[in-house]
């Protein structure tokens, strides 16, 4: 992790973000009991921190009286309390529980002030925030939200690891460089996993992930099972437990991307979104889970490594792409290897304005060489 390197956020082309759904905002495990942290997310400045009992929460952090960063004030492990007049809330809630000026002769109830909260929730290692649409209210209950993502899991004992990196791009670019499958040959050159000498056609079939029963809200695509490519080494790993091997793809939005890989009883997944840090900037973030070699020593840190050299490889074409945009060049997006980032575009319209079909009226095959 040492290795990945930090990104200053630049002004870059902003895109239009989509509030009502989870974020990764933070790895849990930075949120010791009794602490607090800051984070910004979609724009949003947060103060992130953990309850003494080990509940998690997530407030915006500005204090709803004079705008101050509540991250300026203490925290006592059960109340955060504002720097600037010593107003005291409840940090799951934002429920205002003292103001330290108020006198018998007034009338103001304390408790009727909220300051922002939103819903916060621990799942593989992170903090997923729940950011609701403007104008929304308070969420009342996790009841009426969404499933926090998780990664998938086919069996008891597993490993697991986690990877992040900062990307000097919008939202959009960060999604579409994750989906693309003709960069791999060669932004991802090593003995390890291919050479550009190893391309060759490739056809895969795709079928649509409607989400009907939420309305089209976390729809997507998926890369039907298949066997992986051929020239990619680490999958060639895999042949040692003489099963089959076969692989699925799904793009869900947001910004989530699951690949699970299966060998019989053996299976690796992976849980990847690009998390949106601001309308220019935003983040990749990791976790794998998996039961394959799983006696073999040190097997977490050679996986964290290495897949820690892929995701730089990632970040520094970013950053070497992030220069080309600052002078707002048109773009294109060709059949067939951009088609997935067509359908993202399209999904991501039909989101935000609420309206249009799905852009894979049934299954489709692609093809193309990497």
């Amino acid at each position: 992790m040492s290795e990945l390197v930090r990104v200053a956020e630049v002004a870059g082309p902003p895109t239009e973000l989509i509030f009502g759904d989870w974020y990764p905002a933070a790895r849990a495990g930075e949120l010791r009991s009794g602490k607090t942290a800051k984070a910004l997310l979609l724009g949003i400045p947060l103060l992130l921190g953990r309850k003494t009992g080990g509940k998690l929460f997530a407030m915006r952090d500005l204090c709803p009286h004079r705008g101050i960063p509540l991250s300026a004030g203490w925290f006592d492990g059960e109340t955060m309390t504002c720097k600037y007049h010593g107003w005291k809330f409840e940090p799951c809630s934002g429920q205002c529980r003292e103001i330290p000026s108020l006198t018998s002769h007034e009338t103001l109830d304390p408790t009727k002030i909220y300051a922002g909260a939103f819903p916060c929730e621990e799942r593989d290692g992170f903090a997923w925030v729940y950011l609701p649409e403007a104008g929304a209210g308070r969420v009342q209950g996790l009841e009426t939200l969404p499933p926090v993502p998780e990664v998938p899991k086919f069996s008891a004992r597993f490993r697991s690891a986690h990877l992040e990196a900062e990307l000097p791009c919008n939202v959009d670019h960060g999604i579409i460089g994750l989906m693309d499958p003709a960069h791999g040959p060669f932004v991802h050159q090593a003995w390890w996993w291919r050479s550009a000498a190893s391309i060759h056609e490739k056809t895969k079939h795709f079928e649509p992930l409607e989400d009907r029963e939420n309305n089209g809200r976390n729809a997507g695509f998926r890369m039907s099972s298949h066997a992986p490519s051929a020239n990619s080494a680490p999958y060639k790993l895999l042949g040692v437990y003489g099963e089959p091997i076969t692989t699925t793809i799904d793009f869900v939005l947001p910004n989530r991307r699951y690949e699970t890989i299966r060998a019989g009883d053996k299976w690796f997944s992976s849980l990847t979104t690009i998390t949106p840090v601001t309308a220019s900037t935003c983040r990749i973030d990791v976790v794998a889970a998996w039961n394959v070699f799983y006696w073999v020593p040190f097997v977490t840190s050679i996986a964290t490594f290495f897949g820690a050299r892929f995701v730089r490889q990632d970040q520094e074409t970013m950053i070497e792409q992030a220069e080309g945009l600052r002078f707002h060049p048109g773009l294109m997006l060709i059949d067939d290897a951009d088609k997935p980032a067509k359908w993202y575009f399209a999904l991501k319209q039909a989101r935000l304005k609420g309206t249009g079909e799905h852009p894979l009226s049934g299954p489709v095959t692609l093809h193309w060489r990497s």
